[in-house]
């Protein structure tokens, strides 16, 4: 299906949490590019929408695919609606490897934000939808989610890669904000 259609048809489901063991271990790479792929892609662009994310792993609703979804701005603060089956990001070297420091936040630790340093551009290869190459390049908000969900298809969670110290502060912020985002969250918010 095409991705206009994709992002118009899907329900919401539950967010997995860290901690969940989906979430912790590398996902499998899809082969099968057939109608139950098209139907997890929509369900994913619509719980993205309903939490209010910029991108979306499957195993964020508990679905061990290589395949993330993403609706957010790059450099030019252009809009870019995707989707990306087993993924290779490729990062810049040497002179060309420029980090940005931003807050970076994720939709299965809600609420809660750390800054961690990622280069600023990044490269993604893999499939489209219909198991077609593709290669989408990006900096901005979508250089940084294209390397945030390659990690969680890798079982990384961007906790993985702070400090200890860094890692409880965020876990502090997110039983903060426990309370704003209850066990099927988003789905109940969508309704």
């Amino acid at each position: 299906m095409p991705i206009e259609e994709l992002v118009r048809i899907g329900s919401p489901r539950r967010i997995t949490r860290w901690g969940e063991p989906v979430l912790h271990k590398p996902a499998r790479p899809v082969r099968d590019f057939g109608a139950d792929l098209q139907t997890l892609i929509a369900d994913m662009f619509a719980t993205n929408r309903a939490a209010q994310g910029a991108g979306l792993a499957a195993q964020q609703i508990g679905v061990d695919l290589a395949v993330f979804v993403y609706d957010c701005t790059d450099e030019h603060r252009r809009r870019r609606v995707g989707v990306i089956c087993n993924p290779r990001v490729i990062l810049p070297e040497g002179r060309d490897r420029v980090l940005d420091l931003s807050d970076e936040g994720c939709l299965s630790l809600p609420g809660a934000y750390a800054p961690l340093a990622r280069p600023g551009v990044a490269t993604c290869h893999g499939q489209d939808q219909y198991g077609e190459p593709i290669e989408v390049v990006a900096g901005g908000v979508l250089g940084r989610c294209l390397q945030h969900e390659t990690d969680h298809l890798a079982g990384t969670v961007f906790g993985d890669r702070l400090s200890r110290k860094e890692r409880q502060r965020l876990y502090r912020q997110h039983e903060a904000a426990a309370a704003r985002f209850p066990e099927d969250w988003p789905v109940q918010a969508a309704r």
